[in-house]
Formats: structure tokens, C-alpha cells, sequence
């Protein structure tokens, strides 16, 4: 197992309600049997605690268990969920189908995705340049706005003149108090708002159980494995599914099922990162409601082999960079560790 770590600048700042930045600091984690190759991508979040510094740890910890491990991966007793379970996870996975010479769809039986309408996201800025960034987008079926605790009903109705056609997602990062999601929530369905993600502090989330919302609510930060599902419902009728919470592919799998069992509506989200983290989330888009994979948009140059995007229609590359199960990947991955 070897384990790299890279930062990849972003076409623009990227602000949310805890901060800006520049740069998405990735980790990359690369397995081989001696024969073929497998790789992951995950990005440490300090939300949770996580730093480029504690991923390498955690990994280095098991390096000696990770050589003689059977497959398909196990490793919910050897790694809490997180970034660096996930890069291991996926890369596991992608070896295996490798291996295999079979797809990690095909090997898990999973319904096709013939594309999918990812949200695009517009991030917080002074009301004249969300309307612009939204005027761009206009075509977009699906646009996701990040915002804190100003100026939202303006905001919103600025984005909503721009692009009078979409659908919305408002993201606060839990930036909001229950006072304020009261007043605001009716008048952001008239804007066409279809999903407000995370409006309160995790700590806070007890007051949506008194809460009647005319929008659909989505646990993110509150929702990280299948062991949150009993806890969430009776706050949230929707879950963002991201595999650095869960802990990779395997995880988010028991999550998607459970989540569908309590007929909880389902996104498929990510952090900002590469293609290479999209992929094995994207094997998930066709039991999705909602979809966020626009990691690879906000960053200024993607993998080679990425998603491609067409006014938020998302689809595989002709030669996919994970999960194939064709060894199709095993050259980029080799260039990748040269370079590395």
C-alpha cells in the first residue's frame, strides 16, 4: 500500500459557512497484489477532526494487515469511518475488480447508471455575483447554493430570477438557528428550493423534531454511517451520503439500503476532490434522488479519464479511471505513482 498526498488548486475560491478555501487537499491510496493495481481518493475534513497528517497515520497503523487480506474488503473493525477508510476502501475494491476481471457493478449486482443530473454548486459571495454565477448556470436542471446566515431570502431570489427554470438545494453547513429556518423556509419554496441541507448545528438538531418544514430537510454533518439512520428520523426526511463519512463503497452501501428501508429520501454527495473520488459514488446515482458530484468542476484541472459534464448531465469517460474490472486503469495508476 502506498499513500500520497496531493493539493489541487481550485478554478476559484470556494467559500461555505465555515470558511474559504483554495486548494482540495486529497489523499490517494494505491494497492497492488503484485500483479495489478487499485486506487482511492479521499479528502481529510477538519470538521471531523481530520487532517492530511492523522489519514497517514491511521493508514500506517494497519499498513502490515493490508498485504494479506482477503477480498472483497472488510475493514469497519480495523478502521473508524472516515477519509482514510474510504481511500483504502476504494482502492481495495477497484483491485478486486481488477482481479476479478469484472466490475465492481457487475460484482455487486448494482442497477446501471446511464448518467445522471448532478446538482452544481454555487458558493457564498455578495448577492450581484451569486446571481451572476447562477446566470451562468442557467440550463443547469439541479444548482446547489451554499449559504450562511445573511441575506438569505435576498439571495435566493436573486438566483431564482437568474435561473427561473431550476430546481434548488440550499446547503448552510449548519449555519442557521431554528429561529431563522422558520422565517426563511416558506418563502425559499417559492424559490423553488426542493432540499435544505443541514440548516442547524448538529447539536442543535432536536429542534427540527418540532418543526413542520414545507421543504424537505437533509442530514449531512448529522449523518455519517447506517448506525445514525434511527437517530435522524425523526428530525429529517432526507440523507447526504458521502463516502468520507461513511468510510468508503462498502459502508455507504448498508447506508443507501437502510436509508431506503425507512424510506428516507437519498443524495449522493461528496467533498470537493477529483474523478477518482466520484467514481465508486457515482456506482450509487441510480438509487438517488438527489445527486452532488461536482467535486471535479470546482477543481482547476481534473484526472485524466474524469466524468464528463454537460449542463450538470454527468457521465462516465469512454475509458473510466476506477472500478472497471478490465485493468483499463492500471496505466494511468502506474504513470500516477511515477509521478508520485
Amino acid at each position: 500500500m502506498k499513500v500520497m498526498t496531493e493539493a489541487l488548486p481550485l478554478s476559484q475560491i470556494f467559500r461555505i459557512s465555515r470558511g474559504a478555501k483554495t486548494a482540495a487537499h486529497v489523499v490517494v491510496v494505491v494497492v497492488t497484489d503484485g500483479n495489478s493495481f487499485g486506487w482511492g481518493e479521499a479528502v481529510p475534513y477538519s470538521r471531523y477532526g481530520e487532517t492530511v497528517d492523522s489519514v497517514f497515520a491511521q493508514l500506517a497503523h494497519i499498513q502490515g494487515d493490508i498485504a494479506n487480506m482477503a477480498l472483497p474488503p472488510k475493514l469497519a473493525h480495523m478502521l473508524p469511518a472516515g477519509a482514510a477508510r474510504n481511500a483504502l476502501d476504494c482502492a481495495l475494491w477497484d483491485l478486486y475488480a481488477n482481479q476479478q476481471q469484472r466490475s465492481v457493478k457487475d460484482l455487486l449486482n448494482l442497477p446501471t447508471v446511464v448518467g445522471c443530473q448532478t446538482a452544481q454548486t454555487i458558493s457564498i459571495d455578495s448577492i450581484a455575483n451569486m446571481q451572476t454565477a447562477a446566470s451562468k448556470l442557467k440550463h443547469n436542471k439541479l444548482l446547489k447554493v451554499k449559504i450562511d446566515h445573511l441575506d438569505v431570502v435576498p439571495r435566493m431570489r436573486a438566483i431564482h430570477q437568474a435561473c427561473p427554470d431550476s430546481q434548488f438545494i440550499v446547503d448552510p453547513n449548519e449555519g442557521w438557528d431554528i429561529t431563522l429556518l422558520r422565517e426563511v423556509a416558506d418563502p425559499l419554496k417559492a424559490c423553488n428550493v426542493i432540499l435544505l441541507e443541514q440548516p442547524l448545528p448538529q447539536a442543535d438538531e432536536h429542534h427540527l423534531a418540532n418543526f413542520s418544514s414545507p421543504i424537505a430537510i437533509c442530514a449531512d454533518e448529522s449523518c455519517h454511517t447506517s448506525a445514525d439512520i434511527e437517530r435522524l428520523l425523526p428530525l429529517y426526511q432526507a440523507v447526504n451520503i458521502k463516502l468520507d463519512k461513511t468510510g468508503g463503497f462498502s459502508e455507504a452501501m448498508e447506508l443507501v439500503k437502510l436509508a431506503q428501508h425507512h424510506q428516507l429520501q437519498i443524495m449522493v454527495g461528496c467533498m470537493v476532490a477529483s474523478s477518482l473520488a466520484m467514481a465508486p459514488a457515482y456506482l450509487l446515482c441510480a438509487e438517488a434522488d438527489f445527486v452532488d458530484l461536482d467535486g471535479p468542476l470546482l477543481v482547476k484541472q481534473d484526472r485524466k479519464n474524469g466524468f464528463v459534464f454537460n449542463h450538470g448531465a454527468m457521465t462516465f469517460s469512454a475509458t473510466p479511471l476506477w472500478g472497471m474490472g478490465d485493468n483499463s486503469n492500471q496505466s494511468q495508476i502506474l504513470e500516477f505513482l511515477t509521478n508520485h
